[in-house]
């Protein structure tokens, strides 16, 4: 037999056909910026008060300043209530004037915004004020719960019917829904419609992970993965000017789906990936799909070696369950999963939150999208170098130790509190792309697309969590740093636990994971073969780990 490697090697590990592939696959990164945090400025906070047009029945001549001055109660620092008014009296305006009103109640007949700079957000549009502001919050955790349902079903939905349809099935689900989403008229439609693009999201971003890893080799994965993450870096830049420029948020919402329309002649050109189709038995498809890469490539693949896959037999697919059969697999699952999560968590927490550090929130977006760049490309660089452990723990570390310190910063140093920031932004987008290269590595062909289903919904777990989280500032405002600090520090830790994978060819069984731990529990197969301590063998079935 073969190893699927050595078949990359032939066919070219990172020619034309894999770039036009990280292309393809980059191209709905770009356009996942918007879906992702587009809400974050549809739904922007506008100056209200309540709406007290009674007085005019009263005194039609008002100006605006003597209306609000007769109706509207001031806080103690000498700005309006947003949320309360004068309880209205049937008086006429020289009593007004001469006693005042002192009883005050709730809005009661809805709130008039300040419109100036924002047209129209949802906000504004389903009076999310007052006792109802906390609806943005939850709404962004609806739709991270659609990441988490995407994640439990398009994470074994592409081991089970292919990468490839899956991709183009949530193309359609995220055109349709997030085109809808810009006609709703009720805010509870807006979050299931919401939730539904949040579901497409996910089976987008777990696919194209998974696509990508097992058609590039093992020493250009790293770049052709994080690729796309720099991508999705220049989506968020450009999802700050579209929101500067546009302030209408339905206009806003199709300007940022419409374009996924573009795309769906991805349905005669997106490849299926060979390892799985091989890992299924269909191997005359999975050659003739490897012999047009290599002709992309210019290429030429020696007819031994293809002959050669006819011999391989289908293999029994994979499960969830796999991923805690033993004990080197379930340390893995686990950790990558809790790594994830802290990842996810702080990434969220930081994005979501663009509005809270002191500075204009378009500015800060910007810069937010700025700092992602260089540190997604230069992930490239240092899992190549330093090696794919040392790098994942690392970010998380340093990610964390920042969001401590922000903690113990004053609110009156904005700038301070934004770099701080800034530094925990760039920490933690480049442990989520190594992240999303460790976990495509960690995990075997016949259950990677289950593994990374599994740590990608322990991250929406996450991301579900993190817009709550800020909440919690009304019982004290340095609890929600001092989560997102606390966990990469424990995950940064852990990842001690991990084997490396730099520059290793993908596993496509679980019988080949088997780390050993300590030198007296090397099994006597490896002392026969020579394997050498820490090496990744398959003590039983070696065969079985070849294509």
């Amino acid at each position: 037999m073969t190893d699927f490697g050595e078949i990359l090697k032939n066919v070219g590990e990172f020619g034309r056909f894999q770039k036009i592939l990280v292309l393809l696959i980059s191209s709905l990164s770009f356009l996942n910026a918007f879906h992702m945090f587009a809400q974050i400025f549809m739904g922007i906070s506008v100056s209200h008060h309540c709406d007290t047009s009674w007085i005019l029945d009263v005194s039609p001549n008002l100006t605006k300043e003597q209306q609000l001055n007769y109706t509207i109660p001031q806080n103690v620092h000498g700005a309006y209530e947003q949320c309360l008014m004068y309880t209205p009296v049937d008086w006429d305006i020289e009593s007004i004037e001469k006693h005042g009103l002192n009883a005050s109640e709730k809005c009661q007949n809805g709130w008039v915004y300040d419109t100036s700079e924002q047209k129209s957000t949802l906000v504004t549009e389903f009076d999310l004020v007052c006792n109802r502001k906390e609806y943005i919050d939850i709404s962004l955790s609806l739709y991270m719960m659609g990441l988490l349902i995407g994640s439990l079903i398009f994470g074994p939905l592409g081991d089970r019917i292919g990468r490839r349809p899956v991709i183009l099935i949530s193309m359609l689900l995220q055109l349709s829904f997030g085109v809808g989403l810009a006609f709703v008229t009720n805010f509870f439609v807006y979050i299931a419609l919401r939730c539904v693009v949040g579901i497409a999201m996910s089976g987008i971003l777990i696919n194209n992970l998974v696509l990508v890893a097992e058609w590039v080799g093992s020493s250009q994965r790293a770049r052709a993965t994080i690729t796309g993450h720099v991508c999705f870096a220049v989506g968020l830049m450009v999802l700050a000017g579209l929101s500067y420029a546009i302030r209408n948020w339905r206009l806003l919402q199709l300007v940022g789906s419409l374009p996924t329309a573009l795309l769906f002649f991805y349905i005669w050109v997106l490849p299926e990936s060979p390892r799985w189709l091989l890992t299924k038995g269909k191997n005359e498809k999975a050659k003739k799909l490897l012999q047009k890469a290599a002709t992309i490539n210019k290429r030429t693949i020696p007819e031994e070696i293809l002959s050669q896959l006819n011999e391989e037999k289908k293999a029994k697919s994979g499960n969830i369950i796999d991923l805690f059969k033993n004990r080197n697999m379930r340390k893995r699952t686990l950790v990558m999963c809790f790594v994830w999560f802290v990842n996810s968590l702080v990434y969220y927490g930081l994005s979501l939150n663009v509005g809270s550090f002191g500075l204009d929130i378009y500015l800060t977006q910007l810069i937010f999208g700025a700092v992602e760049i260089p540190a997604r490309a230069g992930s490239i660089f240092m899992v190549q170098i330093i090696g794919r452990k040392p790098s994942q723990s690392s970010c998380l570390l340093l990610g964390g130790v920042v969001c401590l310190l922000i903690t113990v910063i004053p609110k009156e140093l904005p700038v301070v509190i934004t770099v701080l920031a800034v530094i925990g932004k760039f920490s933690i987008a480049s442990s989520f792309s190594v992240c999303y290269i460790y976990a495509a590595e960690l995990f075997p062909t016949v259950i990677r697309q289950n593994g990374v289903g599994l740590c990608s919904m322990s991250a929406r777990v996450a991301g579900i969590i993190a817009p709550l989280i800020s909440l919690l500032t009304k019982y004290h405002p340095a609890i929600p740093m001092a989560i997102y600090g606390s966990g990469p520090v424990i995950g940064g830790l852990l990842c001690f636990l991990l084997p490396e994978t730099r520059n290793k060819d993908l596993q496509d069984h679980t019988d080949g994971v088997d780390i050993i731990e300590k030198p007296n529990e090397m099994p006597k197969e490896c002392l026969m073969n020579g394997i050498e301590y820490g090496q990744e063998v398959d003590t039983q079935h070696q065969k079985s780990t070849r294509l």
